[in-house]
């Protein structure tokens, strides 16, 4: 923790158990920001739409958005084509946002947001798994996706491909930008146990 906000929070401490500041003053200190991998920045909705079409998103299926934002991809998934969905992120505010378009849309009962780490969420329920990240966090996700999706299920990524190891099925551009797609073979499944 940086010195002048450590400071202020102990000042701001020692005075509320003096009673010299009302308790409240303990709540109204600015949050530590999540370290963040990837910066926010929202997928047009055109891209969105392009992306569930490509993966064929329908009413059967179970889609997870990493790196979720504002929620656009899975309230979109729900409320268009029917799907359940989930949406990650690590950022508390996106989130916010996300279950506040959700309540918007009118499709609160078909997906759920969640603040938490893309490494560490279990994504074996997802049929359709959505990404707008980084090059290198899509490669380091990769493994993942192999191990714990089942053969069939599908992933679209927005702007960034998964590296040579796993060249896309298909790509597609919306506006000038990039769509990549695959789905999850048993060669897949037999790379992550070796």
């Amino acid at each position: 923790m940086d010195t002048l906000p450590r400071r202020r929070a102990l000042i701001t401490l020692g005075a509320t158990a003096a009673g010299l500041l009302p308790a409240s003053s303990l709540l109204a200190q600015p949050a530590v920001a999540p370290s963040l991998d990837v910066p926010f920045v929202p997928t047009p909705q055109e891209v969105v739409e392009r992306m569930l079409t490509i993966a064929k998103v329908g009413k059967n299926d179970v889609l997870f958005d990493l790196g979720c934002g504002d929620g656009r991809i899975v309230v979109t998934a729900a409320k268009e084509h029917g799907a359940r969905g989930t949406g990650i992120d690590l950022d508390p505010e996106r989130i916010g946002e996300a279950r506040k378009n959700a309540q918007q849309a009118g499709v609160t009962d078909r997906v759920s947001f969640k603040v938490a780490d893309l490494f560490e969420t279990d994504v074996s329920a997802a049929s359709v798994v959505t990404l707008y990240l980084l090059p290198n966090v899509n490669t380091r996700l990769r493994p993942r996706l192999w191990k714990q999706l089942k053969v069939g299920s599908r992933v679209v990524s927005h702007a960034f491909d998964m590296g040579p190891e796993w060249p896309p099925e298909k790509t597609d551009s919306v506006e000038g930008r990039s769509i990549y797609y695959w789905t999850i073979k048993p060669e897949h499944k037999r790379a992550t146990k070796t």
